[in-house]
């Protein structure tokens, strides 16, 4: 219960990470003492986010300070709770995660969205994103995305399952960007194809699940 809110909550995990120094953008809380004079010190473009939400709902690439309000106005109709996070040029990469005590990661996969950004459409959309495992990466940056995704599972106090995302930028440097304690299954869903990628088939992996729950309880 307490990694899956921890992990809901994008500010939460974030000062987590940033407790524990764990590489991830910059960020701060809309609202919090000068928080518009640090998001003009972050850059453009910024992202605007519920900080208790999925999905991409409710997120704004805001790429002129004049929108900064909007943006923020938009994400509290979904969340009193607003990140802004800046911007991560490099490619998107996620890793899943399975274990209870020791996690286990997959090969990581590059996630390459078919429009400006990874937003709902994207996702959930037949062919809205290609994958490509294992990321074409340098074999030194592969590994550390997987030592980054299970120091963040286990930070985090996950269970199970999970898939933690990072941005990997052209100089080599790989940022944790989330963890999502209960990744999608559908067609278009990472998780399982990174596990198929990494030898593990879907029944081994939804077998292996009922085991690692068993174990558990």
């Amino acid at each position: 219960v307490l990694a899956s809110a921890v992990c809901m909550d994008k500010l939460t995990l974030k000062r987590l990470f940033a407790k524990a120094g764990l590489p991830q953008v910059e960020f701060l809380a809309a609202g919090e003492p000068g928080w518009r004079d640090r998001c003009e010190a972050m850059g453009l473009p910024l992202w605007v986010k519920p900080s208790r939400l999925g999905s991409s709902v409710g997120i704004t690439k805001v790429e002129a300070v004049a929108d900064l309000d909007g943006a923020v106005e938009l994400a509290r109709r979904h969340d009193p709770r607003v990140i802004v996070e800046a911007h991560a040029e490099g490619r998107e990469v996620e890793c899943s995660l399975l274990g209870n005590e020791a996690a286990e990661a997959s090969q990581p996969g590059e996630v390459v969205a078919k429009g400006d950004w990874y937003d709902y459409e994207t996702k959930y959309r037949e062919g809205g994103m290609d994958l490509i495992v294992p990321a074409p990466l340098e074999a030194d940056r592969l590994e550390r995305v997987r030592e980054l995704a299970v120091r963040a599972f286990e930070l985090s106090g996950c269970a199970g399952l999970a898939r933690c995302d990072f941005f990997v930028l052209a100089d080599g440097a790989v940022l944790v960007n989330e963890v999502n304690t209960m990744p999608g299954f559908t067609e278009t869903s990472v998780y399982a194809k990174l596990w198929e990628a990494s030898g593990l088939a879907y029944p081994s992996l939804c077998a292996r699940l009922v085991e690692l729950a068993a174990e558990r309880h």
